[in-house]
């Protein structure tokens, strides 16, 4: 047997003598001790399980056949709606009245946003590619006008109140592009600290806030979240980074109230503090909205949108009502719409206090006591939101006008229509083609990004990876390697090719990982074909090109550095070899930390798209790649970088970063 194969077999079963110690070392009580042996021993998280073999590399089946509406903007009188199909590049557009397509609009690439001009003769298109395009519809003619080049995986277009400038979040350039509409050209970037998913502007057009999907930190630190950027247009320049609560994370979409004095922010209010032993009440995902005060840039507090037991995974698309009394938030993964009456919600959080009076009698039967405490309560919206089922799949966009909503739906083609006048709002599907005939892979997307799947709906494994498998930047103390040992995160992309799965290799590959996933992080049994699904929609997963990339090529940095990364003296090779850059073996790189075991030993990653996957090394601590070769290099045990000069390690840093 070889040595990495003992560690491993070595590590597995010495895990649950370490949870038991743990245990009785804290005096649990038997009864407590026999529900977390018979959960760990039903959920497999100790002792392997049955491993299947794993076939060949993926090998892609016929072409699916689907829509993939990815984004939706109505006109002001209701009449039209744009709905923006990422998987055939058109928009289509859709009249309202008779529920049917009356045109469709091919564009440059898989359409990412929208944004409409006033009088809406003028549809914005932002097209996402390394190399994006906005496209200019003139919508009287159905035709495509003129084309507006634009940075790395370009969404989120918004309008000036004028008309007369474009701004555009460049997710992977981690900058806004703003764009003179007269002179059909880019002005500036402004840049912003980590991939850009969404924006809004004031009304008074004066700021931009940009919702950034991901922390830029290190991941090792008591607070880690992501944060609101606010850009003061007239200065060209961000002014402020609005804080959210520690563990807000995969922030997807932000919008101002009409009245220009509140802007929500979708996201996810993840409990990574805590180890994963149950998913019920939010103890590891919760689903928030962050409400900020425009008056003085601050938020004004975050509010869940998960019951006390039935999570609303996955927040995605926010959107108001024309008089700004309502506030609208779908949930992609339990396929359902929060309708919030904002000014009762305004009225509700004025009456909380700051903090307790000294003197003050406390009452223990309220949930929220401070407005510190509102975060964590599960019933603060009780009597303040509807919250409706649709009939789609993965409601990821919204849209409001004429006293309804359209809610367009990623996975099942379809349109939901909300009438909002009433008591209780009444919905109805609407069909945006045939039934949509998807791939296995296709399928496996699907229930990757399904809480429903999920106890109580909860979370969804797009949760703690995203929607596209890759990361949220966390660290999370999982029970299969035991408790008390926070690790980062990993990226899925290649896992079926880079055996064995998690840092300390506990599960042997990654067809092991995926059933262990379900049943330890999602808490429910599934069907065999499920995780089938998702094990081929994984294995479809591609790597994107680095944006350190120039015209597709190596900069001259990251020439220089190619040459010292496949130095034998710099030895980054030794290790981080072959096509994916991975030996596929554990080593000691010297990271070994205050939570781990002195003897643990660290799975190699592939580098292969490391450039979207910071936080770095095993327990984010290393919020560059080049603090992994300068502070936190220990006695050059990984790689050999202490003699290399400042530009040799921003050198060997670019090429990296370039794969």
């Amino acid at each position: 047997m070889k040595k990495d194969d003992q560690f491993r077999l070595g590590r597995i079963s010495t895990t649950l003598s370490q949870a038991m110690a743990f245990y009785q070392q804290r005096r649990v009580q038997p009864l407590q001790m026999g529900l977390f042996l018979l959960i760990a021993a039903f959920a497999g998280g100790f002792a392997g399980a049955a491993e299947p073999t794993p076939p060949g590399w993926y090998t892609p089946a016929k072409k699916d056949t689907f829509l993939a509406p990815s984004a939706i903007v109505a006109t002001a009188d209701g009449q039209r709606a744009y709905v923006a199909c990422e998987a055939t590049a058109e928009v289509i557009v859709f009249d309202t009245a008779t529920r049917k397509i009356s045109a469709r609009i091919p564009v440059a690439a898989a359409p990412s946003g929208l944004a409409l001009s006033a009088d809406g003769a003028r549809l914005f298109v932002t097209c996402a590619a390394p190399v994006s395009t906005v496209c200019i519809v003139d919508t009287g003619k159905g035709q495509v006008l003129d084309r507006i080049p634009a940075g790395y995986q370009a969404q989120s277009p918004v309008l000036s109140p004028d008309g007369g400038t474009l701004y555009v979040c460049n997710r992977f350039n981690n900058d806004v592009s703003v764009i003179d509409l007269a002179g059909k050209r880019e002005l500036r970037r402004i840049a912003v600290p980590r991939e850009p998913i969404s924006a809004a502007i004031t009304p008074d057009g004066k700021q931009l806030l940009v919702a950034n999907h991901l922390h830029a930190g290190r991941a090792d630190a008591d607070v880690v979240a992501a944060s609101v950027s606010v850009i003061d247009l007239a200065a060209g320049k961000v002014v402020k980074e609005i804080a959210l609560p520690s563990g807000s994370t995969l922030l997807r979409d932000i919008r101002i109230s009409p009245d220009g004095r509140h802007a929500v922010v979708a996201h996810v209010l993840a409990r990574f503090h805590m180890p994963t032993t149950q998913v019920e009440r939010g103890w590891i995902n919760t689903s928030a909205g962050s409400i900020i005060d425009l008056a003085n840039c601050e938020r004004l507090n975050t509010v869940l949108f998960d019951s006390i037991d039935a999570g609303a995974a996955t927040p995605w698309a926010v959107a108001w009502s024309a008089d700004g009394k309502q506030l609208l938030v779908t949930h992609a993964a339990t396929h359902e719409l929060s309708v919030v009456n904002f000014p009762a919600l305004l009225a509700k959080l004025s009456k909380i206090p700051a903090k307790l009076a000294p003197g003050q009698p406390v009452d223990y039967l309220a949930a929220s006591r401070t407005a510190a405490e509102v975060p964590n309560d599960l019933s603060f919206l009780v009597g303040v939101r509807q919250r409706l089922k649709l009939p789609g799949k993965g409601p990821r966009s919204l849209a409001v006008a004429g006293g309804r909503a359209w809610v367009a739906d990623y996975f099942s083609d379809t349109l939901d229509e909300v009438e909002l006048a009433g008591d209780r709002a009444r919905v109805t599907a609407v069909a945006l083609g045939a039934i949509p005939q998807m791939t296995t892979a296709r399928l496996g997307e699907h229930y990757f990004n399904d809480a429903t799947i999920c106890f109580q709906g909860w979370q969804a494994c797009s949760s703690c990876h995203s929607h596209d498998g890759r990361v949220d930047g966390l660290n999370w103390d999982n029970l299969n390697d035991g408790i008390g040992n926070p690790k980062n995160g990993k990226s899925l992309l290649f896992a079926h090719l880079t055996p064995p799965s998690m840092w300390l290799g506990v599960r042997s590959n990654s067809f092991v990982a995926v059933r262990a996933g379900i049943r330890n992080s999602l808490f429910t049994v599934q069907p065999p074909e499920v995780a089938t699904a998702m094990d081929d929609y994984l294995k479809s997963l591609t790597p994107m090109p680095s944006p350190h990339l120039v015209e597709g090529k190596l900069s001259p940095a990251a020439e220089r550095g190619k040459k010292l990364f496949f130095d034998e003296k710099v030895a980054c090779a030794d290790c981080h070899k072959g096509t994916l850059y991975t030996d596929l073996k554990f080593h000691d790189v010297g990271t070994v930390g205050k939570y781990d075991q002195p003897t643990d030993r660290f799975d190699t990653p592939s580098l292969i798209e490391l450039w979207r996957t910071g936080p770095f090394l095993h327990d984010g601590r290393a919020a560059t790649l080049r603090e992994v070769f300068t502070k936190f290099q220990n006695g050059d045990n990984h790689g050999v970088t202490s003699q290399l000069t400042p530009q040799q390690i921003d050198d060997l840093s670019e090429f990296v970063l370039s794969l």
